[in-house]
């Protein structure tokens, strides 16, 4: 089997694969890059050790079967049978569930919430859109805090398990969506600045040092996030992803990272003959995340609509405190506008950013159904000091 690793600013990588240590080669191919061969098998432990360094977990790891900070396992997606034959599902008209592998059922895993997906089916609920599932330190958490970008969190049951979910919800007819953050890397069991430049102290987050997208070596980050979310989609027969706060995605170059993922996940919906689609979360307003790249966008399929969610809740709740003091003022209103143009703040004056937002969004270019509307989320109700979101 051919291990490689992108190490660029290495002197000497070795793989220990199975108790066996031996050197790998630079490729000449590829700067950066190094490859050997060792024997291995699904469920092999590897790990790469950098010139004197301890052995660490593959960055394009397929599985940490002993969470984020142990070695790797060799995961051979040929062995599952998949059970369901599938044509996917597309978004326009259809109707999200946000789920929580750890707190859908008591077990907290993918099989045991696999067993319930029939009561979603029932509601009429068309697509499950499961929070994050990378690995993270412990056994709970959101997942947003998440590493090893390839993997599945062990506890929740590991690839095996997600499989078994996938082909579960496509035999009720349900589409299933990831969440996937990009825009960060959690801090627990993150190696990936040992790797390389990973990260670039260029721009910064609200998590820190900004992913590099950008600076030198941003070739090889964003084919690191591009190939993570290819493979969420191709190997799992996933539908579609969620991206998080892609806001906080810092890219000057002429060719936004964003464009270069919808262009590739465009491009694998093709190949696999099924529909693929991206849902943006976003806090900017600005329609060119979900203009078609043909009309100058940025070709995302999709994009979480925050304004009609906060006129929505203005106008059951009364809130009117951080950004709902916008739409308290007359919440009606309000919600006829999102409901009819989109978004609320489409260059209008924000009281609470005390300056103007947003840009309009021209109906002739963008369908409507490119706005995600929801009532509540993880974040609206969970982000919150005691978790007082309300219920519809």
């Amino acid at each position: 089997m051919q291990f490689e690793v992108w190490a660029p600013q290495a002197d000497r990588v070795t793989l220990r694969c199975d108790g066996v240590t031996r050197a790998l080669e630079r490729d000449p191919e590829r700067a950066g890059w190094w490859w050997g061969e060792a024997e291995a098998h699904d469920g092999s432990r590897y790990g790469f050790a950098l010139d004197d360094g301890p052995v660490l977990p593959d960055p394009r790891s397929r599985r940490q079967p002993d969470g984020p900070d142990g070695p790797s396992a060799v995961v051979d997606h040929e062995r599952y049978a998949w059970r369901a034959p599938w044509q996917g599902r597309p978004l326009p008209g259809a109707v999200l569930y946000e789920l929580h592998v750890g707190t859908y059922t008591r077990e907290g895993t993918l099989d045991a919430a696999a067993e319930r997906l029939g009561h979603l089916a029932e509601l009429g609920v068309t697509h499950v859109q499961l929070m994050p599932l990378c690995p993270f330190p412990g056994t709970h958490g959101w997942g947003y805090e998440g590493v090893s970008l390839w993997a599945v969190h062990e506890p929740y049951g590991g690839p095996e398990a997600l499989k078994r979910f996938v082909d579960r919800a496509h035999e009720l007819g349900l589409g299933v969506v990831l969440d996937v953050v990009h825009n960060h890397f959690g801090p627990s069991g993150n190696y990936l600045p040992v790797f390389g430049p990973y990260l670039t102290d260029r721009h910064h987050t609200p998590w820190g040092t900004a992913v590099n997208l950008d600076a030198p070596g941003s070739d090889e980050v964003r084919a690191y996030l591009i190939g993570s979310a290819l493979a969420w989609l191709r190997d799992y027969r996933i539908d579609g992803l969620r991206l998080d706060a892609v806001h906080a995605l810092v890219d000057t170059r002429a060719h936004h990272f964003l464009e270069e993922l919808s262009t590739a996940v465009d491009a694998l919906a093709a190949e696999v003959d099924r529909p693929l689609f991206l849902v943006a979360e976003s806090d900017l307003n600005d329609p060119r995340l979900i203009t078609p790249r043909t009309e100058g966008g940025l070709g995302l399929h999709a994009q979480w609509n925050d304004d009609f969610h906060h006129a929505l809740h203005t106008t059951l709740t009364g809130e009117s405190q951080g950004y709902y003091a916008d739409f308290a003022r007359a919440p009606l209103a309000g919600l006829a506008k999102t409901l009819t143009g989109g978004f609320f703040h489409d260059g209008t004056y924000s009281s609470f950013r005390e300056r103007r937002h947003g840009r309009p969004l021209d109906r002739t270019r963008v369908a409507g159904h490119r706005l995600l509307g929801y009532g509540q989320t993880h974040d609206q109700v969970g982000n919150r000091a005691q978790g007082t979101g309300f219920r519809l």
